[in-house]
C-alpha cells in the first residue's frame, strides 16, 4: 500500500511539472468559478504538490444545471460519492432530486453522517464547514422489488418503442408490435400489465382474430408469435411485476420538503440487478412522462428537477439508431421544462456523441489505462475536454479517490476552465442505512398508501376472456373449429395474478377523485371512454383530452 502510494504521488509530480503556469491556472479558477447566482459547491482546486486551495473554490450554477452533464470515473474513484455529495447541494437549495441506487447505498442520504478523523481532514483541506446532516429521501423500489414505494407503469402508457428496447425486439419486430398497440388504442382494448398485451397478441394469432390480423397489413402471424415468446419468456422472468396500476405520477418526483429542502427520490435497484434493460429503460419512461406533462419554462434560476441516470451505457448498449435519435431529442427539449439530467458512467465513450454534446457541466475522476481499449478510452475523452494548462492524459490516470478533473458551464454559457478539484464531504451517511431503518422511511411516507398494494381493473385480457367464453362451441352451426396454432408461439391464455381490488369507503368520493390512483386510471383508461391517445417519441400514451 504505502509503495502504490509513492507511485501515485510521483505520477502527480511528473503531470504538475508539465502544468505551463500553475499560478495562472489557480488564478484562472478562482476568476473562473466566482458566480453570481446561487451555486452548488463541488470542492476546490488542486494545485502544484498536491494541495487544495480552499481559496479557490470549484462551483456549479444551479441556472446551468438544465444544460445536463456527465459524472464519469472508473470502478472506486468516487464518482457515487460525487453524486450523493451533488444530490445534497441540491436538496439543500431547494431542488428536488431524482436518482437510481445500483448498489443500494444511497439510502444513507436519509441519514446524519459519521464524523471521523478522515471526514474532518477533507473538510479541513477544502475549507468546507462540515456538519452531519440528513436530507429528506423518498425510497421507491421497480415494481415493489425491494423496500421502498413501488413504481410501476401501465403497457399502454410504456408504449412499444420502449417496451421493443426491453425484449431485444429488431426493427421489424419493434415496428410489429406497434401495430398491436395501435389495434388495441383503436378497439378500446386497455393495456396494463402483460397479461393484457399477450391476450391481444394471442387473439391475433387465433382462429378468431385471424380477420383483424390481415386487417392490420403490416404485422404477419409468425412476428406475433416472435413477439409473444418474448414477452412469455419476459413475464417467465418475473417482470409482471413492473407494468400495472396504480401507475406512478411523475408529479410526485418535484417535490420540496415543509422546510423548502428537495425531496430526494432514490430507485432502488439491487433487487433487479440481473433485469438491467428492464431498469435502464424504466428510467427513460420516467424521463419521457415528465416531458411530457411538464410545462415549457425556458432559462430559470434554479431546476424543477435533477435526474441522475446511473448506468448510462446500459440504456445505450444495442440500442438502434432511431433509438438513440429519440433519447437525444428527449434530452435536448427537455432542458426547457427545467429538467436536469446527468449520466453517470465510467467513460465518456459510454454516452452517443449525440448526447454527449449536449453536457455542459462535466465531473470526471480517475480513469485507468491497463489496456490498448483503455488507453483509446483515455486519449478520447481527453479531447472532449477544453485546452488547459495540464496534461490530462497524465492527470486523469493519477486522480487520487475523491477527486475529479472539472469543467462546467458559467452563468452565460461559456465553458469554465479545467479545474483539478479535491470534492467535498458529503453530510450524510456514506453508506445504506440498515433494514429496518428504510422499512421505517418507507412506512412514513405518504405516498404507501396510494402505491403500495396493486389494482387490477378490467382490461383487454378480461374483455378478449370474456369475448371467449360468449363465443359458439367449436362444431356449432357456422363456426369453424380454431386452428392449430402451429409454429407461431401461440400459448394458452396467461392466468392474471390476483390483486386485491379497490374498496370504496361512503363520503370517499372527493379524496379517491383527487388521488394519484385516480389519475393513474383516467390516463390508462382513455380509449374506453372516447379518449385518442396521441403517442410520444418513444411511443409513450398521452391522451389528447
Amino acid at each position: 500500500m504505502p509503495a502504490a502510494r509513492a507511485r501515485t504521488k510521483r505520477a502527480r509530480r511528473a503531470t504538475l511539472a508539465r502544468v505551463s503556469d500553475p499560478t495562472a491556472q489557480l488564478d484562472a479558477v478562482r476568476t473562473g468559478y466566482r458566480f453570481d447566482g446561487p451555486a452548488m459547491q463541488l470542492g476546490a482546486a488542486v494545485s502544484p504538490g498536491g494541495q487544495a486551495h480552499a481559496d479557490a473554490p470549484v462551483a456549479l450554477p444551479l441556472s446551468v444545471m438544465n444544460r445536463h452533464g456527465l459524472v464519469a470515473g472508473a470502478t472506486g474513484t468516487g464518482k457515487t460519492k460525487t453524486l450523493q455529495l451533488m444530490a445534497e447541494q441540491l436538496a439543500a437549495n431547494g431542488v428536488p432530486v431524482f436518482l437510481a441506487d445500483i448498489k443500494g447505498d444511497l439510502s444513507g442520504l436519509s441519514a446524519p453522517g459519521a464524523d471521523n478523523e478522515k471526514v474532518r481532514a477533507r473538510a479541513s483541506d477544502v475549507g468546507q464547514s462540515w456538519e452531519a446532516m440528513g436530507f429528506p429521501v423518498e425510497l421507491y423500489s421497480l415494481g415493489g422489488q425491494g423496500t421502498g414505494i413501488p413504481v410501476r407503469a401501465t403497457i399502454t402508457s410504456f408504449g412499444p418503442t420502449l417496451l421493443a428496447k426491453v425484449l431485444g425486439l429488431n426493427a421489424t419486430q419493434e415496428s410489429s408490435l406497434g401495430l398491436v398497440f395501435h389495434y388495441a388504442d383503436k378497439r378500446g382494448l386497455a393495456l396494463l400489465d402483460l397479461a393484457d398485451l399477450r391476450a391481444v397478441v394471442q387473439h391475433l394469432t387465433s382462429a378468431e382474430g385471424k380477420a383483424d390480423l390481415k386487417e392490420l397489413g403490416g404485422l404477419s402471424s409468425a412476428t406475433a408469435g416472435v413477439i409473444l415468446r418474448e414477452l412469455i419468456g419476459f413475464s417467465d422472468q418475473g417482470a409482471d411485476v413492473f407494468f400495472g396500476e396504480p401507475e406512478l405520477d411523475t408529479a410526485h418526483l418535484l417535490r420540496t420538503s415543509p422546510e423548502g429542502l428537495g425531496i430526494i427520490s432514490c430507485l432502488e435497484l439491487p433487487a433487479v440487478q440481473d433485469r438491467p434493460a428492464v431498469f435502464s429503460t424504466f428510467l427513460m419512461w420516467l424521463l419521457a412522462d415528465l416531458f411530457h406533462d411538464l410545462p415549457e419554462v425556458g432559462d430559470v434560476e434554479k431546476p424543477k428537477l435533477v435526474f441522475f441516470f446511473d448506468e448510462a451505457h446500459l440504456l445505450f448498449d444495442d440500442a438502434s439508431k432511431e433509438f438513440l435519435d429519440q433519447i437525444e431529442q428527449t434530452v435536448r427539449l427537455i432542458r426547457s421544462k427545467g429538467v436536469g439530467v446527468f449520466f453517470v458512467t465510467q467513460t465518456p465513450r459510454d454516452v452517443p456523441s449525440g448526447v454527449l454534446g449536449q453536457l455542459g457541466n462535466r465531473v470526471q475522476h480517475a480513469l485507468r489505462a491497463f489496456t490498448p481499449e483503455d488507453a483509446k478510452a483515455l486519449s478520447a475523452t481527453v479531447k472532449t475536454f477544453p485546452k488547459s494548462g495540464y496534461d490530462l492524459e497524465e492527470l486523469l490516470t493519477g486522480l487520487g479517490t475523491g477527486e475529479a478533473v472539472v469543467t462546467v458551464l458559467s452563468e452565460r454559457g461559456a465553458p469554465t476552465p479545467v479545474a483539478w478539484t479535491r470534492m467535498r464531504a458529503p453530510q450524510s451517511l456514506m453508506g445504506p442505512i440498515d433494514a429496518a431503518a428504510m422499512t421505517a422511511l418507507v412506512d412514513a411516507s405518504p405516498l404507501k398508501a396510494t402505491y403500495a398494494e396493486a389494482i387490477d381493473r378490467e382490461s383487454a385480457y378480461e374483455v378478449l376472456t370474456a369475448r371467449l367464453e360468449k363465443a359458439p362451441a367449436p362444431g356449432a352451426a357456422g363456426q369453424t373449429p380454431p386452428a392449430d396454432p402451429g409454429p407461431t408461439g401461440d400459448a394458452p391464455a396467461p392466468e392474471k395474478p390476483e390483486r386485491k381490488a379497490e374498496k370504496e369507503e361512503p363520503g370517499m368520493i372527493e379524496k379517491v377523485v383527487r388521488s394519484s390512483a385516480f389519475r393513474s386510471m383516467l390516463r390508462s383508461a382513455g380509449t374506453q371512454i372516447g379518449r385518442e391517445i396521441t403517442r410520444s417519441l418513444f411511443g409513450t400514451a398521452r391522451r389528447r383530452r
